[in-house]
């Protein structure tokens, strides 16, 4: 710890914090088993943070950092601090930035997240680093991750100009982590290195964290196209409402290849690290809550239970009469606001992303089937009782749109041929 000594005891400009230093000494056994002497140090930095100088962007960055290395330490360690969610440029709902501009970030972000993991599946199986080195896969499984991680980046890859990398081979993948790397800014190399905070040293938890990050920013994307729905469908727009639903639609079909990429995960290494990482569940998920209760207001019974109280600002908005889409719809119709043919677009783009919902809400269920059989979840939740139960409920409540998850055609098969294709 001496260059981070030498910093507590110096200037104390955020830019010269020795994140590398810090870094190395949360790998070496995980964040569950930090060097108490380390902890002592980051809490005491923390304790002078209104101390520290530097451009602010900096500051607030150290801040964030600190806020996620000291989570367990401070006895809140849950889903967002796990994912160090606040120090990745995600798409946000509160800063009102239109449904594109969110697409534009959401591809960069996912491209680099999974660059990063093909990075590290290709250093680690030539021995170019010792991080997480418990439990490395063999070359088969290594192949396959590789494969389909480019087949998970392909959407956004061809959104920013990166076709050309998009043949799903070894050297595809070679040639894709090296062009992302090379491409990337000084402050989204930052961002990767300090969002990668695993419980423990066990290699296949890189790929974990990656992944659940990923679908955390392509829900912080939906969430914003389908605010910018519920808005155009309550102006009496509904050609525009109906663009926006599909728009959707289209970005949580396109993130259905993570299941296929997170499903080669070793069984034998997930029920090891997540022995430690009791506290965190997705249940804890601000965006996939929101996207949830955007489209129709939960029922009470779900409001009341850990699903909502687990994300309280997210409950108060529903509790506080924040519209949803369904609402806006059926007060559209009421005032006579949507000509038939926007009547029609709209439903049918509602029966569409609700298809596109539960075809997500399965697969994530038959994904937990495999990897936790009968066993509880983290973060004192049910596991996959849980999940069976919740990924019956409608998307939305409507007679004409709504989508019985017990009798729906065909939607109960995707997930199978998806997750058949992963093992």
């Amino acid at each position: 710890m001496r260059l981070l000594d030498a910093w507590l005891g110096g200037d104390r400009d955020a830019r010269r914090f020795p994140y590398p230093e810090v870094l190395a000494g949360y790998h070496r056994g995980g964040k569950h088993f930090i060097d108490q002497d380390l902890l002592a140090t980051l809490i005491e930095v923390r304790a002078r943070l209104g101390q520290v100088h530097g451009p602010t962007p900096t500051v607030r960055q150290l801040a964030a950092f600190l806020s996620t290395a000291l989570d367990k330490a401070d006895g809140r360690y849950d889903y967002q601090t796990y994912l160090a969610l606040c120090l990745l440029p995600m798409p946000n709902l509160d800063e009102g930035v239109t449904p594109e501009v969110a697409g534009r970030q959401r591809d960069r972000l996912v491209v680099n997240l999974i660059a990063d993991l093909l990075r590290f599946e290709l250093d680690a199986a030539s021995g170019a680093t010792d991080l997480l080195a418990q439990q490395r896969p063999n070359a088969a499984l290594v192949a396959k991750r590789l494969r389909l991680g480019v087949r998970a980046a392909l959407p956004a890859l061809r959104r920013i100009g990166l076709a050309d990398l998009a043949d799903p081979s070894d050297q595809a993948a070679r040639h894709l982590s090296a062009t992302v790397h090379a491409d990337l800014t000084g402050e989204e190399r930052q961002v990767l290195s300090l969002s990668m905070l695993p419980v423990y040293t066990v290699h296949d938890e890189y790929l974990f964290i990656r992944v659940l990050q990923s679908w955390e920013t392509t829900f912080a994307l939906l969430a914003i196209g389908l605010s910018e729905a519920n808005s155009q469908i309550a102006a009496g727009d509904g050609t525009a409402g109906a663009h926006y639903l599909r728009a959707a639609t289209s970005a949580l079909r396109e993130s259905s290849p993570l299941f296929s990429l997170v499903a080669t995960m070793q069984v034998q290494s997930f029920h090891t690290f997540r022995e430690w990482t009791e506290g965190a569940s997705a249940i804890q998920s601000r965006n996939y809550k929101t996207v949830e209760s955007l489209c129709r207001v939960p029922d009470q019974m779900r409001l009341d239970s850990l699903a909502y109280t687990a994300v309280p600002e997210v409950r108060q908005r529903v509790l506080a009469g924040r519209p949803t889409i369904e609402q806006s719809y059926r007060a559209a119709v009421a005032a006579g606001h949507l000509s038939l043919r926007e009547r029609d677009l709209v439903e049918q783009a509602m029966r569409d992303f609700a298809g596109a919902m539960l075809h997500w809400r399965q697969t994530h269920f038959r994904l937990a089937m495999r990897m936790l059989g009968g066993r509880s979840g983290t973060g004192y939740t049910e596991g996959t009782p849980y999940l069976d139960a919740v990924r019956k409920i409608p998307t939305f409540d409507l007679p004409q749109v709504g989508i019985n998850p017990a009798a729906s055609s065909g939607t109960d098969q995707p997930p199978k041929a998806e997750l058949a294709q992963s093992q």
